[in-house]
């Protein structure tokens, strides 16, 4: 993107959003965030390893016992194949979430966004920057995965190149999501209320088995998950099944990460500028 395009983006962000909430300047603190981390990239590489055992455990094991499973389109998988680009959307997700559940000590005990936002940044910066360092450390995870993928035979369909951009979606929506539980925490005991929702929604919501044998009551709620709207288009691009229904789960995950970015900005606004 050429400085134009971007200064005409900044220009028309700083006409929508609230005056002095956008400077344009969040690659700042993306910035920051990877010289952290190029000191504790064992940290990032960690997160690899919990999905990448799922897989070799069906492989290996489990798979033998489910052979074939009915995926997108009624096409024939094996069980391996069927959980894997749940797996790899699900590892976005967690990765999300955990980067974004930082953002709870940085505003509540390190003082960092008071210290932002006394510089020309504004709150949106603050949530942008945020945003973008997850979606890009999730992107590591989703393409590490996906190299996995396809060492073991997974990837069938040049679709399939679609499952990372599908990852960093995922990510974007949880992430802006996260971000504003993040601002509502008051202890790190309540960490446990976010947990209370990331692991039934990693258990129910598609990846390991349909939602169609679910009652209707549970189905239901299981399709307002965002992790059911990922596994949907992951699974449906690993095998190449597109259809209409597809655009809709990308709207989803686009309207919670918009309704999350403008939330955060309102909540890091409220807490420190009011």
């Amino acid at each position: 993107m050429s400085v134009v395009d971007t200064g005409r983006r900044t220009a028309v962000l700083q006409r929508v959003l609230p005056s002095g909430s956008y400077a344009g300047m969040a690659r700042r603190l993306v910035e920051r965030s990877a010289l952290l981390y190029a000191r504790a990239w064992m940290v990032l590489l960690s997160g690899i390893f919990e999905p990448l055992f799922y897989v070799l455990a069906f492989q290996i094991g489990f798979g033998a016992l489910v052979p074939v499973v009915v995926g997108p389109g009624g096409v024939e998988l094996s069980y391996v194949a069927f959980v894997a680009p749940a797996l790899l959307v699900a590892s976005a997700m967690n990765g999300a979430v955990s980067e974004t559940m930082s953002m709870f000590y940085k505003l509540r005990f390190d003082g960092l966004y008071d210290s932002v936002l006394a510089t020309p940044l504004g709150t949106y910066d603050v949530a942008l920057g945020e945003l973008t360092w997850t979606v890009l450390r999730s992107g590591l995870y989703a393409v590490a995965f996906f190299g996995v993928m396809a060492t073991m035979g997974l990837v069938t369909t040049p679709w399939a190149l679609l499952l990372v951009p599908v990852a960093l979606l995922v990510s974007m929506a949880f992430a802006a999501i996260g971000m504003v539980c993040a601002t509502l925490l008051r202890s790190s005991a309540q960490f446990e209320y976010i947990h209370l929702l990331v692991v039934p929604m990693f258990l129910f919501s598609g990846t390991f088995f349909p939602v169609d044998r679910y009652p209707l009551p549970l189905r239901v709620i299981a399709e307002l998950s965002p992790l059911y709207h990922g596994v949907e288009l992951a699974r449906s691009f690993s095998v190449g099944v597109l259809t209409p229904s597809l655009l809709g789960h990308i709207a989803y995950l686009l309207a919670l990460t918009a309704a999350g970015l403008y939330g955060t900005s309102r909540r890091i606004g409220k807490l420190l500028l009011s």
